[in-house]
């Protein structure tokens, strides 16, 4: 029999089941598996991402996006030099995004936890670090899309206008429950298709954002209302991926938008600023929850997403919806979604991991003219962000 001689002799590493081909990590394999599940808890769960234009920054702290106006055409004077027309050059602007602080999502995984634990506590632990990335994300630039809506084209010149946002009524009363009537949801839709053509926007990358139960009174119109294209029907056609259309412009339905000044569904008895559903009890606070302020003067963003002077909650009291094309906002990412997690010294004195996502990202509108608010609940439309709400403040700024 073999005899293990301490002199002479090592003994073989021992496998284990978390190393990369026996290497020396032995957690090499979890911490991939993990970044796995928490990048897809993120793309299942945002759908702003894929809806407007999103550029990677590297090496800086901000993104610079140019616009240039329309020029004109006239007839040419036989003998007169060519020297280009009365306005000169088009006009030109500048639109610059700016990245927020590192937007972090973290949890504590005691080791003791997780052996004891009868289900895999860090893929469940990754998907809600995904989803809560996912929810800041899509409020952000569903907010930017909002404040794009209400503003003037960036190119400004005397005499010279270029189409600003728009800002769409749904239903006519004051009474703000019309924002669930699937037929004069129709009608606005038809409105915004429209109102983009007049603009020059392009019909490619079309899309609306609604308030889930907005998405499904739609949808109980698709067998009796013509106007209402869908490409499926059944479990496809209620998932509310996009497979709703009116007028071009497929639908999509988030508790990410902002709806009268709330994220989710607003209950409580109808008015000017509630469209009146009666709660199903027991929906927890993030069903309706209540919109935060985003100024760029608070900590952590360094973009405007949407702020005035009497709070969040009361400048989105009537929004209750966005159409946009995809040039309508626009994300900058310095550092996409990512996950770290603790190891080493640190897991043996803390006898477990800290598992965190990150996100380094700022958005904000781009192409107002390809931006699109609606609104419900009042005659009036909502006024531009730092503009003091009057009668006066109506749709269209600058278009």
């Amino acid at each position: 029999m073999a005899q293990f001689n301490s002199n002479s002799e090592v003994a073989a590493p021992r496998v284990r089941p978390g190393s990369l081909n026996n290497g020396t990590d032995s957690r090499a394999l979890y911490l991939k598996l993990f970044s796995g599940e928490m990048f897809k808890g993120f793309q299942h769960n945002t759908i702003a991402r894929d809806l407007i234009m999103k550029r990677t920054l590297t090496k800086g702290r901000s993104l610079q996006f140019i616009y240039t106006g329309r020029t004109k055409a006239e007839y040419h004077t036989p003998g007169q030099p060519i020297l280009g027309n009365d306005q000169g050059a088009p006009p030109v602007a500048e639109k610059t995004i700016t990245i927020d602080d590192l937007l972090i999502s973290s949890a504590f995984l005691y080791d003791l936890d997780e052996t004891l634990a009868h289900y895999d506590l860090r893929s469940e632990i990754s998907r809600k670090i995904g989803y809560a990335l996912a929810q800041k994300y899509d409020r952000l630039v569903f907010r930017a899309v909002t404040r794009g809506a209400r503003a003037k084209s960036p190119v400004q010149m005397t005499n010279y206008i270029e189409p600003g946002g728009t800002q769409i009524r749904v239903g006519t009363t004051t009474t703000a429950d019309e924002a669930y009537d699937a037929g004069k949801l129709v009608t606005a839709f038809f409105d915004a298709a429209a109102a983009l053509d007049e603009k020059g926007v392009s019909q490619d990358g079309r899309v609306a954002v609604l308030n889930p139960r907005q998405y499904y009174a739609l949808v109980r119109e698709t067998g009796s209302n013509a106007l209402i294209n869908r490409d499926e029907t059944g479990s496809a056609l209620q998932s509310g991926e996009g497979v709703v259309s009116i007028a071009g412009i497929k639908i999509y339905k988030s508790m990410n938008i902002p709806f009268f000044g709330n994220y989710g569904t607003k209950y409580g008895t109808a008015g000017a600023t509630n469209p009146g559903i009666t709660s199903p009890t027991n929906v927890g606070d993030f069903v309706s929850e209540v919109m935060e302020d985003a100024e760029s003067t608070d900590s952590g963003t360094n973009n405007d997403y949407g702020e005035g002077g009497d709070g969040a909650t009361g400048d989105f009291k009537n929004s209750c919806g966005l159409i946009f094309q995809r040039e309508a906002a626009g994300c900058v990412e310095a550092i996409g979604p990512q996950v770290q997690t603790t190891s080493g010294d640190v897991s043996v004195v803390y006898q477990g991991d800290v598992i965190l996502g990150r996100l380094a990202m700022g958005a904000d509108y781009l192409n107002p003219a390809a931006a699109v608010e609606l609104y419900s609940g009042t005659a009036t439309a909502p006024a531009q962000f730092g503009t003091v709400q009057t009668a006066s403040n109506n749709a269209g700024y600058g278009g």
